[in-house]
């Protein structure tokens, strides 16, 4: 199979490098000619095959519809556009109804697996058709991970359902990090605890609490046992606002989320070793950019 592939940033270069080691052949664009395999769109699409596939991995908002309009203009009758990135899924209506104007089929997909994906496998959660799914399968199978227990795939529902399932994931994932991040401000607090780090890390076999951020949170820990060279500031990157606007619009309780949001608000308004964990967590498994702790005032 060959594919085309938009955005080769964090996320989008590591899957092209992953699918090429699984016998997917992708050509690649980006705006960064150094990481780029062609020069334009036009010449991106020019490269494939019949029906075309390109898969489009860029910044959600304006970037994303940009280059979904611009590909309603180059691909034709039976190609497929693949929507990967972190749009909202309302976008994805919109997105599909403009292509299959021009008879061109949509498929949305969120993906998770942050900078480890490339050696660990994506999660990969797929809205639309049946048949469209069905033909993304040789692509899906090679970007999750490997194993004959191996799971990390679903085909969610109609379009729109990838992305939505992909922000419901992402609220729990807020979640989750403020619950391991309020333990550890805990742990710090009493002096009886000696080894907050030592404790963590026994947690990661045998118990309940176990997972691979708990895992992330110990590393961090080891690099920096005071977190000391991170700030407590902590962006949101969308998907945690979103989860909790659609649960205000379907009447669904989400406090723990909810209250998860909230405490990133928070980190910017007063020091936090329970923030600057959650910071922490997030460089771990994906790569985002963190701010230098400042020095005393």
């Amino acid at each position: 199979m060959h594919l085309g592939l938009v955005g080769l940033g964090r996320m989008g270069a590591n899957m092209r490098a992953r699918m090429r080691e699984r016998g997917i052949e992708v050509t690649g664009y980006d705006r960064n000619p150094e990481v780029s395999d062609v020069d334009s769109l036009e010449a991106l699409v020019a490269a494939l095959p019949s029906p075309r596939v390109v898969w489009v991995m860029v910044p959600s908002g304006e970037i994303t519809r940009g280059v979904v309009e611009q590909l309603s203009t180059l691909l034709g009758e039976g190609d497929l556009v693949v929507e990967g990135g972190n749009s909202h899924f309302t976008d994805d209506a919109a997105h599909a109804e403009l292509l299959a104007a021009r008879g061109i089929r949509y498929v949305d997909v969120g993906v998770s697996g942050g900078v480890w994906g490339l050696t660990n496998g994506y999660g990969l959660m797929a809205g639309g058709t049946e048949d469209d799914v069905a033909a993304l399968m040789p692509v899906f199978d090679a970007l999750r991970p490997d194993g004959e227990r191996a799971n990390g795939f679903v085909h969610a529902g109609s379009v729109g359902a990838g992305h939505y399932a992909k922000m419901v994931h992402n609220g729990i994932e807020y979640g989750l990090m403020q619950a391991y991040a309020e333990g550890y401000e805990l742990l710090t607090a009493q002096d009886i605890v000696t080894d907050v780090t030592g404790t963590l890390r026994a947690w990661t076999q045998g118990t309940v609490v176990r997972s691979w951020l708990l895992d992330l949170l110990v590393e961090a820990l080891e690099q920096d046992p005071q977190l000391a060279t991170i700030d407590d500031f902590v962006e949101d990157s969308g998907e945690g606002r979103w989860t909790v606007d659609e649960a205000i619009d379907q009447a669904v309780p989400l406090p723990v989320i909810s209250a998860a949001l909230f405490a990133r608000f928070s980190s910017r308004q007063v020091d936090s070793p329970a923030m600057k964990a959650v910071a922490a967590l997030r460089q771990q498994f994906g790569g985002h950019a963190v701010r230098a702790a400042q020095p005393p005032a």
